[in-house]
């Protein structure tokens, strides 16, 4: 049977496209399986919502990729027709939502970041990463007010609220390294004008997050180390079983239209 999987030449642009693109879906996939589960019907919605801003976030940056990548390739096929090491996602995004406060713990982590960095992308010296970023910023902005209006009731909570957030901060922390990591392409992009330099954002990360955790009576992990690799392709099993689900219609029936 001949393989559904694409095949293309990854310039620097396009790798950061993707790394961006993949994050926001895979997130956006991870908070989809929310829906019908949250602990209450609001936050049910709230949940989607943000779901459907980061898998808009993917879309229009897959729509860029194949822009940028030129043989013809759609955001369908980035989206649902890569081999798993083809996916740029940081390990964060991609580690189960376990209970409900392991799920905000992981969207206040991302979204403080991603809110800074779609701040500085405005920015870019390419007019349309910037005007992506324009768009997604005031999205992740909303996020990370939300997410850490609900970390602060859960840590200040019942003892076991306290508990269970805590516990999901020491799991998730060994996963934010990656987010500062400045390999030769978020440098080279960043020399450019291109993109933001990441390793630059870490202090304002950490500001950010100060006042968010204090208000909550969390304590900030010290990690020995930080789990990295997703930004080249390797990934924890986790993505396997995201993948299997994502691409199931895909795979199965290429190209196929309604």
């Amino acid at each position: 049977m001949a393989t559904t999987s694409i095949s293309f030449a990854e310039s620097s642009l396009l790798n950061l496209v993707l790394r961006r693109a993949d994050d926001a879906l895979i997130l956006g996939h991870r908070l989809s399986e929310w829906c019908g589960h949250a602990p209450m019907v609001e936050e049910d919605i709230a949940l989607a919502n943000i779901a459907l801003d980061l898998v808009g976030q993917a879309r229009s940056l897959y729509g860029y990729a194949a822009l940028v990548e030129g043989s013809g390739l759609t955001e369908d096929h980035f989206a649902y027709r890569r081999e798993q090491h083809q996916y740029r996602n940081c390990l964060l995004v991609e580690q189960p939502n376990g209970d409900f406060a392991a799920t905000i713990v992981r969207q206040v982590l991302f979204s403080a970041f991603m809110d800074l960095y779609w701040r500085e992308m405005m920015t870019s010296r390419d007019k349309a990463l910037a005007a992506m970023a324009g768009k997604a910023e005031k999205e992740t902005a909303y996020h990370l007010r939300h997410s850490g209006e609900w970390l602060i009731r859960l840590g200040d909570g019942t003892d076991d609220s306290h508990e269970r957030a805590q516990t999901a901060l020491d799991e998730l922390w060994v996963y934010t390294g990656e987010l500062f990591e400045a390999d030769d392409i978020e440098r080279g992009l960043a020399q450019s004008g291109v993109a933001p330099d990441v390793l630059s954002l870490e202090g304002s990360w950490n500001q950010r997050l100060a006042p968010i955790l204090r208000e909550a009576r969390l304590e900030i992990p010290q990690a020995p180390f930080m789990q990295s690799g997703g930004r080249s392709g390797r990934h924890s099993e986790h993505v396997g079983y995201i993948l299997a689900d994502l691409q199931y219609l895909q795979r199965t029936h290429p190209e196929a239209v309604w």
